[in-house]
């Protein structure tokens, strides 16, 4: 459950800032992705815990609600649901932090239920809200069951390459992205790839960070620019993808929302540059009000915003 207050600036270290009105809004960024993929017209089972609250219930009714598959969703009675805290400033930027709560208890019984839906031809949409340990488990059940996996890596943490070799599409921010690639020295010794190494000594800028995401095994890595686009790295080479401009009210699911779009552009198995602009679009489509969910796009609201033909049934 997102708790989000709007304040005049994002405060500093020991800074109180005074904000506006609390506002409670269903997140967490697997059931925002699972949200974002339905309103879009995928087909969405969502697989996860809530815990043992008020909070559980209602996240669980508002995935029904739209239209995702929430048989998977186990209730845990010795964990609270996951809650994120989140301060939203006049730009739309904002800051969060993250209680996991039931998330963090996700196990291999979970991981099982999930690769029982699976079929050759699925998309495994994935993050890191959850022990990596399950993670880990899900994209090899993803493997043998010969679906794809769509990594979205945060919030930020360093991951093996063995599980990066097997993921299909690689979705970061710029700090995530740093955080990938600007590996210690043990790890930097796995990854026996003197172009990773370059790029990795020249990640200041996204195509270079892009470039050595790519390099360490996904089959197409996305850096996400916030209001300036998104880079990707595919086969062909490293690509920039221009923003849609809107009026910024709040970024919370904007990440989310790309990460949604592109698991629909990937289900209709658009080229990459189609389905990294469609992702672009469902991202600046969500930061133009108030909560993460509540502010997912649907096609139509595309079609409004940026009067663009984003219809999927002929791709």
């Amino acid at each position: 459950m997102d708790l989000v207050v709007t304040v005049p600036h994002l405060p500093r270290p020991g800074e109180t800032v005074l904000g506006q009105q609390l506002g409670r809004y269903p997140g967490g960024k697997g059931a925002n992705q699972a949200v974002a993929s339905a309103r879009l017209g995928g087909q969405v089972a969502m697989v996860g815990r809530v815990g043992a609250d008020d909070f559980g219930p209602e996240l669980v009714q508002n995935l029904t609600a739209n239209g995702v598959d929430a048989s998977g969703v186990e209730p845990d009675n010795s964990a609270a649901t996951g809650a994120a805290l989140i301060y939203v400033g006049p730009d739309g930027q904002n800051m969060i932090a993250v209680a996991p709560g039931a998330n963090a208890r996700l196990d291999a019984a979970d991981v099982g239920r999930a690769a029982a839906r699976l079929r050759p031809g699925d998309l495994l949409v994935i993050q890191l809200e959850i022990p990596v340990a399950a993670i880990e488990k899900a994209v090899s059940a993803a493997r043998h069951a010969d679906a794809r996996v769509l990594l979205n890596a945060a919030p930020a943490q360093r991951l093996d390459p063995g599980l990066l070799i097997q993921v299909d599409a690689l979705v970061v921010n710029e700090r995530e992205a740093a955080a990938l690639v600007v590996l210690d020295g043990a790890a930097r010794a796995l990854v026996a790839n003197e172009r990773v190494g370059r790029a990795q000594d020249n990640a200041a800028s996204p195509e270079a960070a892009v470039e050595a995401l790519r390099a360490m095994g996904p089959r197409i890595a996305i850096v996400t620019l916030g209001p300036a686009g998104s880079v990707y790295c595919d086969e062909t080479g490293v690509h920039r993808v221009e923003p849609f401009h809107v009026k910024s009210i709040d970024a919370t699911g904007a990440g989310d929302a790309f990460v949604g779009a592109l698991a629909v552009g990937l289900a209709h198995r658009l080229a990459t540059q189609a389905l990294v602009r469609f992702a672009n679009a469902a991202g600046a489509a969500a930061t133009t009000s108030l909560g993460a969910q509540a502010a997912l796009p649907r096609l139509d609201d595309l079609r409004r915003l940026f009067g663009l033909d984003l219809s999927l049934s002929d791709q």
